[in-house]
């Protein structure tokens, strides 16, 4: 009996040993979790992204070239001569007034086909190419203000047209917006009453 007291109180003993060796592991591990979770976590820093080099520009050895300035900007103004030009003169009749100044009555040829292509202006030009003008300021001797493709050939006159006492001789040529001059001209001989599709009268 004494015996199995003995073992009974080795087993109690042996339990309750256990018992506490259990207990104390619980408190370590409890203490050290809370240890950690009051002690700050070092996380790293993402590293600042450094941007890459800039590339070096080397300038070229070779000079930049020169830009010409003296470029004359395009004009609205038709070609003083086309080898398509069309606007024909084909008969000049000239009258000289008492005083001495001239009216021309000039036919013109030119298939018009509206306002983008049109005969606009007739000419009178002595033989050294000077432009016979009623006032200065005039584009042409004649200016024809509007498109003929219902009237062709179509004749206009200008008077008041002054040929300086030396000048014996004149041309007549007509003008298109498109093809400028560069159509037939003719020549008239002032001194004599008619020639090739020209009459005078004084």
């Amino acid at each position: 009996m004494l015996f199995r007291r003995s073992n009974l109180m080795n087993d109690k003993t042996a339990s309750s040993q256990k018992r506490a060796s259990r207990g104390i592991i619980f408190v370590i591990f409890g203490m050290s979790l809370l240890v950690n979770s009051c002690v700050p976590t070092n996380i790293p820093a993402s590293p600042t992204p450094v941007p890459p080099p800039t590339k070096r520009i080397i300038p070229s050895p070779e000079p930049a070239p020169l830009m010409n300035t003296l470029t004359v900007p395009p004009t609205a103004t038709p070609p003083a001569s086309s080898a398509n030009a069309d606007a024909d003169v084909t008969h000049v009749r000239a009258i000289q007034a008492n005083d001495g100044s001239w009216t021309f009555h000039i036919t013109v040829s030119h298939p018009d086909t509206g306002w983008d292509d049109y005969a606009d202006g007739w000419d009178i030009l002595t033989l050294n190419g000077t432009q016979l003008k009623i006032q200065e300021s005039d584009v042409f001797t004649r200016l024809l203000a509007h498109p003929h493709e219902n009237e062709q050939p179509f004749t206009r006159s200008q008077s008041g047209i002054i040929i300086p006492e030396d000048v014996t001789q004149v041309i007549v040529r007509a003008h298109d917006i498109v093809d400028g001059f560069g159509g037939k001209e003719i020549m008239i001989d002032l001194t004599k009453d008619f020639g090739v599709d020209f009459e005078v009268e004084r």
